[in-house]
């Protein structure tokens, strides 16, 4: 395979092998000391390891604290090893968690105060305005496509709640996008990441925000990731199908700049009150709202159901997607993953609090995330 450059919006390298490219282009920005930021399971992995046999003269360090869904805290601490590192770069090498805590570990390291003070809603929000850290991304899931993403989304610590910091300057300076790197990934993480990806992609695309450039890009990312899932899945060496689902979790991070609907404000409600990862929870909800959706739109469902070459209009699309989940391994519903009745108080206002509902294409009250989180026990 080869190396495939291209800017959208950030330079990405793409292809097998891209990984090893980032030593000389950091020594060519001039950067000499790295932290490398990643997870708890990576940094014990021989991916790793294998990795910065690649970095050359450069000197490096690692964190590796970010586990499950990233927080606050991790930020600082992240930041706090930058520091003490004296680090001139940050290498996020890992999947959306290191990614997001990555990319404000540099924006920490030179600004005052704790990371909540810069996220996009605060009421006196802190300006990014010092110069940061020279910063690349290499992902090693393909679900959230933080890698060419502008936000990064923590946790808060005590709640839970979901908090983001926006800011076209926390884009990677360069993407190195190598699907070598998920070769190793079990099948259920490969299941819920790719998952993620399709969401992304089919969310931005049944927005109701006018955006044709992001519409392209997500039915096109669609087809990419119906055609590729099911082989990623169950032929886990399949690096054509690996290839194609990170260049899918890419497009849809690229196209969900349109906005997303409510499929995520109850994928993020169940991240904060159940702590389930980002992308099982919205593989968990995903045909409940679409199917709730559909009358809005039909129009765009048959669209979805063209791209992934479906008989039968928009009306089978939910009905594949509920048997492409069964085929990779997702099966029975919230109560199966650990949700119980007892959770909807908090889960339907947490849902009702998200901001990614606002661009559903069907409005969203209290009532509705109640039906449809019971719908989908």
């Amino acid at each position: 395979m080869t190396i495939t450059r291209f800017s959208f919006p950030t330079p990405i390298h793409f292809g097998a092998g891209a990984r090893r490219l980032v030593a000389q282009h950091l020594q060519g920005a001039g950067c000499k000391r790295a932290l490398i930021v990643t997870d708890r399971a990576l940094g014990a992995l021989p991916v790793l390891a294998e990795f910065r046999s690649h970095l050359g003269e450069l000197d490096v360090a690692v964190f590796d604290g970010v586990f499950g869904n990233p927080t606050c805290s991790q930020v600082m601490a992240g930041a706090a090893a930058f520091k003490a590192h004296r680090a001139d770069s940050v290498i996020g090498f890992g999947g959306g968690a290191a990614l997001d805590v990555a990319k404000v570990v540099g924006v920490m390291a030179v600004h005052e105060g704790d990371v909540l003070e810069y996220v996009w809603d605060h009421p006196q929000v802190r300006p990014i305005v010092n110069d940061l850290p020279y910063f690349v991304a290499l992902p090693t899931t393909s679900g959230t496509g933080s890698e060419v993403g502008r936000s990064s989304v923590v946790s808060e610590d005590d709640t839970h709640v979901k908090r983001v910091v926006f800011s076209p300057k926390i884009l990677a300076r360069a993407v190195f996008a190598d699907p070598e790197l998920t070769l190793a990934l079990p099948p259920a993480i490969t299941a819920a990441t790719g998952i993620d990806a399709l969401t992304h992609n089919v969310e931005s695309y049944l927005s109701p925000a006018y955006h044709p450039l992001c519409d392209g890009i997500a039915l096109e990312g669609t087809r990419i990731a119906a055609r590729s899932l099911v082989a990623a899945v169950t032929e886990p060496g399949n690096l054509a199908a690996r290839s194609d689902m990170m260049m899918a979790s890419m497009m849809g991070a690229i196209a969900f700049q349109k906005d997303l609907g409510a499929v995520h404000s109850c994928a993020h409600a169940l991240g904060a009150a159940c702590d389930l990862h980002h992308g099982l929870a919205n593989a968990l909800m995903i045909d409940t709202v679409l199917a709730w959706n559909y009358e809005a739109v039909p129009e765009k469902f048959d669209e979805l159901a063209h791209a992934c070459a479906l008989a039968g209009g928009g009306a089978a699309f939910v009905p594949w997607l509920r048997e492409l989940k069964s085929r990779i391994g997702i099966v029975g519903g919230l109560a199966a993953h650990g949700v119980t009745h007892a959770h909807l108080p908090r889960l339907v206002e947490l849902a009702t609090a998200d901001i990614c509902h606002q661009t559903n294409p069907r409005p969203c009250t209290a009532a509705d995330f109640e039906r449809l989180f019971r719908a989908a026990m």
